[in-house]
């Protein structure tokens, strides 16, 4: 049998552990939906990096994101169809990395593309650089659309 002082120990000490692990679960959920240290959310910066494009040809928005990531002065160094995957690194000065995923949106009716462009290791979160990509994407887009070179 324990004693009284025994039993309000074990008590404490359950307590406080509790509220630590409690603590420690409280702040890994605010580090995962703010993941970014300008305070944006996950969900801001996703809504920064992604667009959709009214377009149901994958092959000719995957030919399109090359060649405007070219026109902004990146090497492609992997590009994959099956995937909807490209990969290119703009080397003048600094390392730029960029990644783009293109894939059907879920109305089937449209092609979502998402960036996501890393300096030297370090996500990106300034809006800035996927806004000009953005830009000069759809221009490529609407030309493409029309047939004209």
């Amino acid at each position: 049998m324990l004693n009284k002082s025994t039993a309000v120990r074990i008590t404490l000490i359950a307590i406080t552990t509790s509220t630590v692990l409690l603590t420690g679960c409280q702040t890994m959920k605010e580090r995962v939906l703010d993941s970014s240290a300008d305070g944006q959310t996950s969900v801001e910066l996703r809504a920064i990096q992604s667009r959709a494009f009214d377009t149901t040809d994958k092959t000719k928005t995957m030919r399109t994101v090359i060649a405007t990531l070219q026109d902004l002065g990146f090497v492609v160094d992997k590009a994959d169809l099956e995937l909807g995957s490209v990969s290119a690194t703009k080397l003048s000065g600094y390392a730029l990395r960029m990644t783009v995923s293109v894939r059907p949106g879920a109305s089937g009716k449209n092609m979502i593309v998402r960036a996501n462009a890393q300096y030297n290791n370090m996500a990106v979160t300034d809006p800035k650089p996927y806004q000009d990509f953005f830009v000069s994407l759809q221009k490529s887009m609407f030309l493409t659309a029309n047939n004209v070179d």
